[in-house]
């Protein structure tokens, strides 16, 4: 694949009031985010309008996906007043809607279930007018730990699938897709109330059938809200770029998906998942 991006992938940086701003709260109360840790391409623009998602359960992560840039070391201790600080970094940035993510801990448990649960709860303590998304790993597909994080009552849960299911053993060979889908069907058995959302990347290799079978798939557990973006390598070492997807062909997914039915459908190079979250959750109320 050429390292060359297309034109539509070049990123214009603006400076924005708010930028420093974030990193100063972010750093006072000793939080992670996602934005930082993943390299996100829209980290810059999030900063600017005040917003991030905020990573609990550590820095380091148990698994070993191919695309993604997150460390992979020894799991750190969990910090007991995280939830604590993230419910006060969020009223201190007077954020509206907030995502709350997390590495995957394996040697945990229950995963990190119950710090998720703790992190809503006080959240919805401190900042009760602010909506809560959640974006969770599988937790092995314990039921339990499931359940103690629907059983908080987040306003949107979020479980990537991340690709098709061909490329589970090349891009994500410690995941399993039904696995991934069995959870957010069960979210919805558990609390039919609470929105599920699940996203996937394009530009791993996978064809436009293929892409449609994964739409079929969530449909099929009646997941909510949809989200595809185009991967792009965070460095030599992880799984190659097979495509730069032009934005026509997000155009089509898009369009397909909202004729499945999904509530919500964001399609285009630069959505991630929690990428103007707020808009899928406001369309929907």
């Amino acid at each position: 694949m050429s390292k060359n991006k297309p034109e539509w992938l070049k990123i214009r940086i603006k400076s924005g009031a708010n930028t420093g701003n974030v990193s100063s709260i972010l750093k006072k109360y000793t939080l992670n985010t996602v934005c930082a840790e993943a390299d996100c391409p829209n980290a810059y623009e999030c900063f600017s309008r005040g917003t991030a998602t905020f990573m609990i359960l550590g820095k380091n992560c148990t698994r070993n996906c191919k695309f993604c840039k997150v460390i992979k070391a020894e799991p750190e201790e969990l910090n007991p007043i995280e939830p604590i600080n993230i419910a006060k970094a969020i009223k201190e940035m007077d954020l509206k809607h907030t995502v709350i993510t997390s590495v995957t801990r394996d040697d945990l448990p229950d995963g990190g279930a119950g710090h998720f649960a703790s992190t809503i709860s006080e959240i919805k303590k401190n900042c009760p007018n602010v909506t809560i998304e959640v974006l969770i790993p599988d937790f092995k597909g314990e039921y339990d730990s499931l359940k103690k994080v629907v059983e908080a009552k987040p306003d949107v849960l979020n479980h990537n699938v991340e690709t098709i299911s061909n490329l589970y053993s090349s891009v994500r060979p410690m995941a399993v897709y039904k696995r991934s889908l069995e959870l957010l069907k069960r979210v919805k058995e558990i609390d039919d109330s609470i929105f599920t959302k699940s996203g996937f990347m394009v530009g791993l290799g996978e064809n436009a059938e293929q892409v449609i079978e994964l739409l079929k798939d969530l449909k099929k557990v009646n997941c909510d809200i949809i989200t595809i973006g185009q991967y792009l390598q965070p460095s030599k070492e992880h799984y190659e770029v097979k495509e730069y997807v032009k934005p026509s062909k997000f155009k089509i997914y898009e369009i397909v998906a909202k004729n499945m039915g999904f509530k919500f459908v964001a399609a285009g190079p630069f959505v991630r998942s929690s990428y103007h979250a707020e808009d899928g959750l406001n369309s929907l109320n």
